[in-house]
């Protein structure tokens, strides 16, 4: 019981704690054009991967194995690990890479231990085969399902994907302006 009332306290806590992250990058961020760069050309990738992720997913409908969950059960979680790692190069800022190190790794598996067994309630015999296919995060180009499906742009609109790629453009904004300002 007490162990459920502190994952119940940590996911509430999750979306706090993310904005404080925000906030602390901002703060604690010393970019240059080189690291802005890095940065975000692995927010691409983690961008694309969560857009390709939200085209595929009918969140409660369905369990969701075409697309990138061939690979992946957890697509979008990996494009967020990507946007941090992302974020952290372009910050260039040790204060960022141990706060977001500090996040992901208090988070994240509880967050993805939550929807693995949601995923088990909502599809049992399905979740179980695929489960025994595909990796729970990292791709493994040799453990991946046989599904197929295709991209639906409906469904990237309909999981609100385009506010993900709206909040790294707010980011990159305000790191680039950031730069700026310590140049003058």
């Amino acid at each position: 019981m007490a162990k459920t009332s502190l994952q119940e306290i940590l996911n509430r806590l999750r979306v706090r704690a993310g904005l404080f992250l925000a906030l602390a990058v901002i703060l604690l961020a010393r970019p240059t054009w080189g690291s802005i760069l890095t940065g975000v050309l692995i927010c691409v990738l983690g961008l694309v991967i969560r857009a390709w992720a939200s085209g595929h997913l009918r969140k409660e409908k369905e369990l969701a194995v075409s697309g990138p969950y061939r690979y992946s059960r957890n697509p979008l979680y990996l494009g967020n690990f990507l946007l941090g790692t992302g974020i952290t190069a372009g910050a260039r800022s040790w204060w960022v890479l141990g706060l977001c190190v500090a996040y992901f790794a208090v988070f994240y598996p509880l967050i993805i231990r939550r929807e693995r067994e949601r995923m088990k309630n909502l599809f049992p015999r399905q979740y179980e085969a695929y489960g025994k296919k595909v990796p729970l995060f990292f791709p493994n180009p040799w453990k991946h399902s046989a599904a197929t499906g295709r991209f639906r742009w409906s469904l990237y609109k309909q999981n609100k994907e385009y506010r993900a790629l709206y909040g790294t453009i707010v980011v990159w904004v305000v790191l680039a302006a950031k730069l700026l300002l310590l140049k003058q």
